[in-house]
């Protein structure tokens, strides 16, 4: 019985630990969460759909007018013919065929702009996904910034609670009165709500995650890992610009808009021009004046005479159409330098913020509490000093850790001014 009883825990114990060890989940990284969003994302699936489209389209523009065949038969003796009624004697036979020849490279016109378009489409695609990365990066950084801040909260209880034990047994031995141990209780609640407050962002966190993944996952196997902290090093404004210059997606497909503008007047000069029709017959025309006179041969040229119309509307659009695109890739490039600007200085502005709290802020913050937490329990500090000196220690943690946040932040601006990272 005592066997049984052994085996029957010893399986309980391992069906415990494989049900802990299935629903555990490896903290995923940022390049993880990344190869996800892009393989998962709808929006991203659907634009590279419209890509293939148009590498479709490149087949379309490049196709040749079809030839045209005409077959046609006429009777020419209704009548009786010698005085018998013959309705199929006389009838005459023709096919004809025609083909339409475009003139000053129409198809090899057709085909660039197309293919011209499929680049837009790509620099297009490029440009979404960056823009969504930038989305996908801010919620990977909230998440982060929402451990980092329960994990405070976490240490913040844990450390309150030890001093708690201290003065109970202080007030045991009648070191402090009765008050003051009841004021140090309450305390105790702004750490608890801090504890609750930061589950509940951290859940929140996860959850906007989870729906740029489009993940079904339950939030509690969800996690995420990577460095939460800034750097000093920053490349120069001159470089970040180059980089954004030779980067950025939409001034690519803009300057790829002139080119293909450019391409289409070519192909509207070249649809101006006259295509020659070209076509040959052969006619079956039984004659009873000739015996010998049966068959027809015959070719024709056919060319339309462009008077009136020679496509002088899209000449004249397709010009215009380049000069609007110019004007709209100097203002996509203008876009780019306030954007780099914009986020450069931002990361500068925060990495300044930041600098004295490494140097100075935190290593003081922690000294000056467990001063006056030891001053206070050898009752050379006020209850007052201890508890400010607590709330001091507690909101300059969070400051710190929401600017480290704002840095991530900036940094992911500034990556999506750039077109890549730039920063980690």
């Amino acid at each position: 019985m005592r066997v049984l009883m052994k085996i029957s825990c010893f399986v309980i114990l391992l069906s415990a630990g494989l049900a802990e060890t299935c629903f555990a989940q490896k903290a995923l990284t940022w390049q993880e969460v990344r190869d996800k969003f892009e393989a998962a994302n709808p929006s991203l699936r659907a634009r590279q759909i419209g890509i293939d489209e148009s590498r479709a389209q490149e087949i379309t523009a490049y196709l040749r007018p079809n030839p045209g065949l005409t077959l046609s038969t006429a009777a020419t003796h209704i009548p009786p013919y010698k005085g018998l009624w013959k309705p199929l004697t006389g009838i005459q036979f023709s096919a004809n065929f025609s083909y339409l020849h475009e003139r000053q490279h129409k198809r090899e016109f057709r085909l660039e702009s197309a293919q011209k378009a499929t680049g837009i489409a790509i620099s297009g695609q490029a440009d979404l996904e960056r823009t969504l990365i930038f989305t996908l990066r801010s919620a990977f950084i909230e998440t982060l910034q929402e451990k980092a801040i329960l994990d405070l909260a976490k240490e913040n209880l844990l450390y309150y609670d030890h001093v708690l034990e201290v003065n109970r047994d202080r007030y045991k031995a009648g070191a402090i009165a009765q008050v003051d141990l009841d004021r140090l209780e309450l305390q105790r609640v702004q750490y608890e709500s801090d504890l609750q407050t930061a589950e509940v962002n951290l859940r929140t966190a996860k959850i906007q995650l989870l729906a740029l993944l489009n993940e079904r996952t339950p939030v509690e196997q969800l996690d995420v890992t990577g460095p939460y902290g800034f750097s000093t090093q920053i490349a120069s404004l001159d470089e970040v610009r180059k980089t954004a210059l030779d980067t950025r997606p939409d001034l690519k497909a803009a300057v790829e808009a002139i080119d293909k503008a450019q391409t289409d007047h070519k192909l509207a000069v070249a649809n101006g021009s006259t295509d020659a029709t070209f076509s040959a017959w052969y006619t079956y025309n039984p004659s009873f004046n000739n015996p010998f006179d049966h068959q027809t041969l015959g070719a024709s040229v056919s060319i339309p005479l462009r008077i009136f119309d020679r496509n002088q509307g899209e000449k004249l659009r397709t010009q215009l159409d380049i000069d609007r695109n110019e004007r709209l890739m100097e203002a996509a490039r203008a876009q780019v330098f306030s954007d780099v600007d914009s986020a450069y200085a931002t990361v500068n502005s925060t990495v300044i913020l930041l600098q004295p709290y490494k140097d100075r802020y935190l290593q003081q913050a922690v000294r000056v509490r467990e001063t006056i937490a030891f001053s206070y329990e050898h009752g050379s500090a006020s209850l007052l000093d201890f508890l400010n000196a607590q709330a001091d220690y507690r909101s300059l943690q969070v400051n710190y850790l929401n600017l480290v946040a704002s840095y991530l932040n900036a940094a992911s601006q500034l990556n999506l001014a750039v077109g890549r990272e730039v920063l980690p």
